[in-house]
C-alpha cells in the first residue's frame, strides 16, 4: 500500500515489474498461438455446449409455448364460433317467439273484437226491443191521457159554462166544441 504523507515514499508494485517484459500480455507475440488455441478450444466448446444443451432447451420451450398459444388461439376461435352459433340459434328462437306472441296477439285481439262486436249487437237487440215496448207503453199511456183529456176538457168546458151562465149546458153541445177544439 501507498502512503502519500509522510517521509516513507514506497512504490506499488504490478506483475509488469516482475520480469514480464512491460507490454499488455494478449498482445505479446510469444504467447499469441497459445492465446489463439485457447480460443478456438473455448470458442468450440462454448459452441458445442450451447448448440447441444442450452439451444434444444430454449427451442423446445420456444416450440412449447408457440404450440400452447396456437392452441390457445384455435380453442378461442372454436369458442367464438360456438358463441357465434348460439347467438344466431337465439336469435332466430327470438324472432319466431315474437312473430308467434305476435300471431297469438293478433288472433286474441280478433276474437275479443268479435265477441265484443256479438255482445255490441246483441245490447243493442235488447235496448231496441226495449225501446219499442216503452214507446208502445207510452203510446198507449198517451193515448188513455188523450181519452182522459177530452173526458176532462169536456167536464171542465161544463163546469165553466155553468159557473159562467147558471144554467147546465147540454153535454152534446161541450163534447162537440170539445172535439172541435182538439182537432184544430
Amino acid at each position: 500500500m501507498a502512503q502519500s504523507h509522510g517521509g516513507n515514499e514506497s512504490t506499488a508494485h504490478t506483475e509488469a515489474d516482475g520480469g514480464h517484459g512491460g507490454g499488455f500480455p494478449p498482445f505479446e507475440s510469444s504467447s499469441f498461438a497459445s492465446q489463439l488455441v485457447s480460443l478456438v478450444i473455448a470458442f468450440v466448446a462454448l459452441y458445442i455446449i450451447v448448440s447441444r444443451i442450452a439451444l434444444p432447451r430454449v427451442g423446445a420451450v420456444i416450440d412449447a409455448r408457440q404450440n400452447k398459444i396456437e392452441g390457445d388461439l384455435a380453442d378461442a376461435q372454436k369458442l367464438k364460433d360456438q358463441s357465434d352459433s348460439a347467438i344466431k340459434a337465439y336469435e332466430a328462437d327470438l324472432a319466431t317467439a315474437r312473430s308467434k306472441a305476435q300471431a297469438i296477439g293478433a288472433e286474441t285481439r280478433e276474437k275479443l273484437n268479435a265477441a265484443s262486436e256479438a255482445e255490441r249487437k246483441s245490447l243493442e237487440d235488447k235496448l231496441a226491443t226495449r225501446l219499442a215496448d216503452a214507446e208502445k207503453t207510452i203510446a198507449a199511456t198517451r193515448a188513455t191521457a188523450m181519452g182522459n183529456v177530452r173526458g176532462i176538457a169536456a167536464d171542465a168546458a161544463g163546469a165553466i159554462v155553468q159557473r159562467l151562465t147558471g144554467t147546465a149546458p147540454d153535454s152534446n153541445a161541450v163534447a162537440s166544441a170539445v172535439d172541435a177544439s182538439l182537432k184544430g
